[in-house]
C-alpha cells in the first residue's frame, strides 16, 4: 500500500509539472502573439496629406472661378449660410435663425461666434458684401440673388433681405459660400490682402502655378470633428489628359469626373469609384393639350413601351442612370417606392385596349367625339446639333413602332428648339434640365408648366408645402404628388448623368458624395 501511494504521488507531480510547462509555453506564444498584433497595429501608419488633381485653374475664388472642380474644393474652404445634407435637407450652417416676415422679406441671424480662418469674427457685412459680389457679377451663384432688391444690416447679427418678387423658396437660395469683406481692397475681388481667409474645415496657406495648399482651419466652429488629414494639396493642370497619367502613377489620390469613359485613360485596377446620380435629367415632355395625348392612358401606354435600359445601353454603354422621376438625384423628398412598372409592352397594349383605342393594320385606332377615326400618330421634336438625343429619338421611334404607335421624328436647330419649347407647340419633345437643389416643381407641374399638364390636386400640394416647415410633412406630401404624376405621367423621365469620385486605394472613410458636396464626413477620411 506505501508502494502505492508513493507511486500516486509522483504521478501527481509529474502530471502538474507538465501542466504548469504546458501554461508557461502557451502563456508564453499567447503573449508573444498578442506583442505581434500590437506591433503591427502600431505600424499602421495613416498619412497626414492627401492630393486632389484639377484642370484648367483658373481663380481659387468660389465667386470668380468657372472651374466646377475649384467650386467642389472650395466647399472645404468657404461656408454658406444654410448647407445641405447628403440627402439635400436644409440645416443651417454660418445662419443661426432664418424668418420670412412677408411674402418677399426674410431676416437671417448669423453666428458671431463662428470665425474666420485668421481669427476674427465672421460679421453681417461680410454676408452684405457676398451677396452685393454675388448680384454684380456673373457666376455660377449669381441666380441665387437675382432676386435680391435691399439688403439691411438691422444689428451686429441680424440682415434683412427684401426681395423684387415673391419667392416662397428663396431660403434655398441660401447656399453660396459667404466672403470675408476686409479680405479684399476697396472691395475689388481681383485685389486681396494675401490669402483669402475662409470659415471652413481647412485653409489656404500657398498657392502657385503648380499646387495650392490647404491646411487643417483650427478655428473651424466644428471643434469635435477631428480630420486625421493635416494637409490637401491640389495639384494644377492644364488639361484632364495630364490629370489622369498623374493619378495613374500614384501622383493623385482623388479626381473627380463626369467622363463616363474614364476608364479608357487610368485603366480599370488600383482604384475604386464612388458613383452618384447627376443633375443632368433628360425626359420627353407629352402635350397634355394634343387631343390624344391628353388622355392619359395614352402617356402611359407611351411610357410602358419605352425599354429606358436598351436605350442606355445602345446610346451610353450602360452609364448612366435609369430615371423615373424628376427628383430622382437623391433627395429626401423621392422615396423609391415612387417608381414607375417600367417598361412592358404587354401592358401598354392592355392600357390603350382597356380604353377603347382598336388593333388594325399594325397601329392603333379610335374614333373621337366627332367621328373621326384617329390613329397614334405623332411628331417627337429633337435637336440636330445634339448627336446623342438624336440616337434616343431614333430608339423612341422604333420602340413604340413595335406596339404600333408612330413617330416621326422633326429635327430641329438650336433657335427652331427654343421656339417649340417657349411656345409649347409640339405633341412630344426630347429635352433636358440641370435639377436644382430647391423643391419648387412648378416648372414641371405649376401654371405654364412646359407639358401644359393641369391637375388641381398637384397644383394645391405645390401651393400647400409652401407653408410647410417640416420635412417629414413635406415628404408626405411630396409622396402624394409623385402617386399621382405616376399615374398621370406628363413627362416620362428617361435618364440622368452619372458622376464620378475616384479614389486611390489607400483612401477610406465615410465617402458618400452627391451633387451638392463631395466631402461629406470628411473627417472621417484617411490614407494608408
Amino acid at each position: 500500500m506505501k508502494v502505492n501511494f508513493v507511486k500516486y504521488i509522483f504521478i501527481i507531480i509529474v502530471i502538474s509539472l507538465i501542466g504548469f510547462a504546458v501554461y508557461f509555453i502557451y502563456n508564453n506564444v499567447g503573449t508573444n502573439n498578442k506583442n505581434k498584433v500590437e506591433e503591427t497595429i502600431q505600424t499602421v501608419q495613416y498619412s497626414k496629406e492627401i492630393t486632389i488633381g484639377v484642370s484648367k485653374y483658373d481663380n481659387i475664388n468660389p465667386i470668380v472661378t468657372n472651374n466646377k472642380e475649384i467650386i467642389n474644393i472650395s466647399k472645404l474652404i468657404f461656408e454658406p449660410l444654410i448647407s445641405l445634407d447628403e440627402e439635400y435637407k436644409k440645416e443651417l450652417c454660418l445662419a443661426k435663425e432664418f424668418a420670412k416676415i412677408n411674402s418677399s422679406s426674410y431676416l437671417i441671424k448669423i453666428n458671431n461666434d463662428i470665425k474666420w480662418s485668421d481669427g476674427t469674427n465672421l460679421k453681417v457685412e461680410d454676408v452684405e458684401f457676398t451677396i452685393n459680389k454675388l448680384k454684380d457679377g456673373n457666376n455660377i451663384y449669381s441666380s441665387n440673388v437675382s432676386e435680391v432688391s435691399q439688403v439691411q444690416l438691422i444689428d451686429d447679427s441680424t440682415i434683412r433681405i427684401d426681395l423684387n418678387k415673391e419667392n416662397d423658396y428663396f431660403e434655398d437660395n441660401l447656399v453660396f459660400p459667404i466672403l470675408q469683406k476686409s479680405n479684399y481692397i476697396n472691395g475689388d475681388l481681383s485685389k486681396n490682402n494675401g490669402i483669402i481667409n475662409g470659415t471652413g474645415m481647412y485653409k489656404i496657406v500657398s498657392i502657385d502655378n503648380n499646387k495650392i495648399v490647404l491646411e487643417k482651419n483650427y478655428n473651424w466652429r466644428e471643434k469635435d470633428k477631428i480630420s486625421k488629414i493635416e494637409k490637401i494639396n491640389i495639384l494644377l493642370f492644364s488639361d484632364m489628359g495630364e490629370l489622369y497619367n498623374s493619378f495613374k502613377i500614384g501622383n493623385i489620390d482623388i479626381i473627380h469626373t463626369s467622363n463616363i469613359n474614364y476608364q479608357e485613360y487610368i485603366g480599370t485596377l488600383g482604384y475604386k469609384v464612388k458613383e452618384y446620380k447627376g443633375r443632368e435629367l433628360d425626359f420627353l415632355s407629352l402635350n397634355c393639350e394634343n387631343e390624344i395625348l391628353s388622355q392619359k392612358e395614352v402617356r402611359k401606354a407611351i411610357g410602358f413601351a419605352i425599354d429606358k435600359s436598351n436605350i442606355i445601353q445602345e446610346v451610353y454603354n450602360n452609364k448612366y442612370y435609369i430615371s423615373n422621376g424628376v427628383l430622382d438625384y437623391g433627395t429626401y423628398l423621392y422615396k423609391k417606392e415612387n417608381v414607375s412598372l417600367g417598361f412592358n409592352n404587354e401592358q401598354s397594349k392592355r392600357i390603350l385596349s382597356e380604353a377603347g383605342w382598336l388593333y388594325k393594320n399594325n397601329k392603333w385606332q379610335k374614333k373621337n367625339s366627332f367621328g373621326v377615326t384617329k390613329d397614334l400618330s405623332f411628331n417627337l421634336i429633337v435637336q440636330t446639333n445634339n448627336e446623342k438625343r438624336m440616337q434616343v429619338a431614333e430608339l423612341i421611334k422604333e420602340q413604340l413602332k413595335q406596339i404600333g404607335i408612330e413617330i416621326s421624328i422633326k429635327k430641329v436647330n438650336d433657335t427652331q428648339y427654343k421656339d417649340y419649347l417657349q411656345n409649347k407647340n409640339y405633341d412630344i419633345i426630347l429635352t433636358g434640365i440641370n435639377n436644382g437643389f430647391s423643391r419648387d416643381l412648378e416648372y414641371f407641374y405649376g401654371e405654364n408648366n412646359l407639358a401644359k399638364y393641369n391637375n388641381t390636386k398637384v397644383k394645391d400640394i405645390i401651393n400647400e408645402v409652401k407653408k410647410i416647415s417640416d420635412d417629414k410633412l413635406v415628404c408626405e406630401k411630396y409622396n402624394t404628388l409623385f402617386d399621382i404624376i405616376q399615374d398621370d405621367m406628363p413627362y416620362i423621365t428617361l435618364y440622368r448623368n452619372k458622376n464620378m469620385l475616384i479614389l486611390n486605394q489607400k483612401v477610406s472613410g465615410e465617402i458618400s458624395p452627391n451633387n451638392n458636396y463631395l466631402f461629406y464626413n470628411f473627417w472621417t477620411w484617411c490614407k494608408q
